[in-house]
């Protein structure tokens, strides 16, 4: 027995190395030669919502906690990335704020913004400052048993909430964001070749998260987080806490969120209160919940048809893109539960019970088969 185990999870293994390998040809080989400027950096911004999906395929997937407020900890990591680059311009500049700062009548430099002139301090808090903020959040959450409908009302309003808020600020912009950033780190974002390396980051986070996730997922954690998932009483009674289970899947998702956050500022060039809202949230959902939310692979492959997708029928139809997705939505949830990705398992599995001959002849035959029974002829008396 154990040996077949063994050898189970060699194959399995070798199997996930050969599928890394195809999917690193596949981004930094095959996507530049055939994408133009312009697609490839669309497809950038495609990778940071993957980015985003696999973490949601994680929390939600896994742990069953329905992630509705991800346009949170993805805004955080955005606008952190936005004020350093803003500042760094101004420095380039020989300016004591950023234009817009100018523009808006604002001469001196808000206290909250110091920090992020640094790169190292910004880059700390993209890492930080989302997963500590889950961390806090999912403590008083999970901690008191929310869960179900509650949970997802409550992050999807911190969503809502954090958009508002952003809006009314002028200091990061208000309602039109911060953009027209010029260098990333020193690197023009004019030039070609740097926003083809800025495509090259994105390409190598995701398959970087995904490697880890896959990890999470063939480990004990991540055997406890389905048990959680399925029989939280029945966990607890064996003596762990469940809502040290769920935090735990909760600020992993929060922090890929961050970072997708962070690479697309400078790979899109603007960051807005629309892009962190409720809309967007629902959206990194949707791509995970066709792709197929129980697999790798499959909030993956979601995030980014979805994104394509509408990039593509947005262009030919404006306004019939809306309802489009939310059919596509409804179609998957209630016929395809497992996904995209699931089509295949459910299609082999029919064409398997059409084609193959049963091993055992059917039951009505066997019962056919079987002698009548013999019955006795009772004498009236």
């Amino acid at each position: 027995m154990t040996t077949l185990v063994q050898r189970w999870r060699a194959h399995s293994s070798l199997t996930a190395l050969a599928g890394f390998a195809v999917a690193a040809v596949l981004l930094f080989a095959v996507a530049p030669a055939v994408l133009s400027d312009f697609r490839l950096n669309l497809l950038a911004k495609f990778l940071c919502f993957a980015i985003v999906a696999v973490g949601i395929g994680l929390a939600w997937g896994r742990g069953g906690m329905l992630t509705l407020g991800q346009g949170v900890f993805f805004g955080i990591g955005a606008y952190i990335m936005a004020m350093h680059l803003q500042m760094a311009d101004a420095a380039r500049l020989g300016n004591d704020v950023p234009e817009f700062m100018e523009i808006a009548g604002i001469r001196e430099l808000p206290s909250f913004w110091t920090p992020f002139a640094s790169g190292p301090v910004a880059l700390l808090g993209i890492l930080v400052l989302p997963a500590l903020i889950a961390a806090a959040l999912g403590y008083g959450v999970f901690k008191r048993r929310v869960k179900g409908a509650y949970f997802a009302i409550l992050s999807q309003a911190l969503a809502a909430a954090l958009a508002i808020l952003l809006t009314g600020q002028q200091a990061i912009g208000g309602f039109t964001g911060l953009s027209d950033f010029r260098a990333f780190f020193g690197f023009k974002l004019s030039d070609p070749v740097n926003r083809q390396m800025l495509f090259f980051i994105a390409a190598g986070t995701l398959l970087v998260v995904v490697a880890l996730v896959r990890q999470l997922m063939h480990s004990r954690y991540g055997e406890l987080l389905v048990a959680v998932r399925d029989q939280e009483e029945r966990v607890r009674f064996l003596g762990y806490d469940p809502a040290n289970v769920k935090i735990v899947a909760y600020v992993v998702a929060a922090f890929f969120a961050g970072i997708a956050g962070a690479l697309f500022t400078p790979i899109v060039g603007i960051i807005s209160p629309a892009d962190i809202g409720v809309v967007p949230s629902i959206a990194f959902l949707i791509g995970v919940a066709i792709g197929g939310r129980t697999t790798l692979l499959g909030p993956v492959l979601g995030a980014i048809g979805v994104a394509w997708a509408q990039t593509a029928l947005s262009e030919e139809f404006p306004s019939g893109w809306t309802y489009l997705q939310g059919v596509l939505f409804i179609v998957v949830v209630g016929f395809v539960p497992a996904g995209l990705a699931g089509l295949w398992p459910m299609l082999k599995g029919v064409l398997g019970n059409r084609f193959q001959r049963p091993a055992n002849p059917p039951a009505a035959a066997v019962v056919e088969a079987l002698p009548e029974p013999a019955t006795e002829k009772v004498e009236s008396r």
